[in-house]
């Protein structure tokens, strides 16, 4: 008995357009299924399911009767079709959840978080859906991939700036109010322990007797306090700071570091006598001297923008967006929030 030799090719392959008009042709001569399978070398399953995928109703013109065939265009058609549906789904899609709820985020009034937050916030509170990278949302933000995002839409982005190399600050101004920042100790530039905090005054408008807020923040957990002062001469300040301290405990307290402001000139003598606290001053015109701080202080631009006439503004308000600002979680902090760093070094 001799054996029929395999005319099927190893490996499959999707029919062509000229295979596609063979079929049309050879059902119009009444061929049946595995005839064509024979005649076109093709496995009669795939011939089968060619069929059906073009089958098309028809009106036959002189009979006025419908009758069905298959049209290899119909059948092109149809594989096209499902061949789209057979590709992965890009990020957009599969992260379209996150995707839907980034913009509101980045917009909200006050805004509590950043792109790099959020997709943190995203990932712990929603684990069973796809999140993209921090980097992922800043590159489709560029490239215009999020229509209802832009650049503008990032405050800090815009900030930032290149650095230029051998380019550094010339401090003309070498006007002292008390000890340098450079007498700092090592332990405070490197962050090694609580208690040592940097400060600075909020303002609406740039003059004495206007209300402003005194701002301190903690230089390793970046915990912030924030005080109301009715007027922001120096008396009240050293009044204000004192008080604070009485509050939260004179033992979280070692350094602070203030900026050159004449409304800090009477805190050096009187915090090192009372509390035996060291107060330190930056340079004049160097604000990343207190990088913390001046972190801190955007932050809460972002619930008080300038000209707030802080007259206005009550105690209740103030500490709401403190406490958004304390429980935000912190790259920096592996996502715990500033009160958690803060316990966690304090045990």
């Amino acid at each position: 008995m001799t054996q029929t030799k395999n005319i099927m090719p190893k490996h499959y392959q999707q029919l062509q357009s000229f295979e596609r008009g063979q079929i049309e042709s050879l059902t119009r001569l009444g061929f049946g299924v595995r005839q064509i399978a024979s005649r076109l070398h093709r496995s009669p399953s795939t011939i089968s399911r060619e069929l059906k995928r073009g089958l098309t109703t028809q009106i036959d013109s002189q009979k006025h009767r419908s009758y069905q065939g298959y049209f290899a265009e119909r059948g092109a058609a149809y594989y096209r079709e499902q061949r789209a549906k057979c590709h992965p789904k890009g990020l957009l899609q599969r992260a379209a959840v996150f995707f839907k709820s980034l913009p509101k985020a980045l917009k909200a009034k006050p805004r509590v978080f950043s792109v790099d937050t959020y997709v943190h916030y995203f990932k712990a509170h929603y684990p069973g859906f796809p999140c993209p990278s921090t980097a992922t949302v800043y590159r489709y933000i560029e490239a215009g991939k999020l229509p209802e995002l832009h650049n503008y839409d990032l405050p800090m982005k815009l900030r930032r700036r290149a650095k230029r190399p051998n380019h550094r600050h010339a401090r003309l101004n070498k006007k002292r109010l008390g000890q340098s920042i450079e007498d700092r100790p090592a332990v405070v530039r490197k962050r090694q322990e609580l208690g040592h905090w940097e400060g600075d005054l909020v303002k609406a408008k740039r003059v004495e007797s206007e209300p402003a807020l005194m701002t301190l923040t903690e230089r390793v957990s970046r915990m912030e306090i924030i005080v109301k002062l009715p007027d922001y001469r120096a008396e009240t300040c050293r009044q204000a700071l004192q008080d604070t301290i009485d509050d939260y405990g004179a033992e979280n307290f070692r350094t602070i570091t203030f900026d050159n402001g004449s409304e800090f000139a009477s805190l050096n003598q009187a915090l090192e006598q009372d509390y035996q606290i060291k107060v330190y001053f930056c340079h004049p015109y160097s604000p990343w001297e207190r990088g913390s701080n001046e972190y801190f202080n955007r932050r809460l631009r972002w619930f008080f923008p300038k000209k707030t006439n802080f007259s206005q503004v009550t105690t209740d308000e103030i500490l709401a967006a403190l406490e958004l600002i304390n429980q935000r979680p912190l790259k920096i902090h592996h996502q715990q929030t500033a009160i958690e760093r803060f316990r966690t070094c304090s045990d």
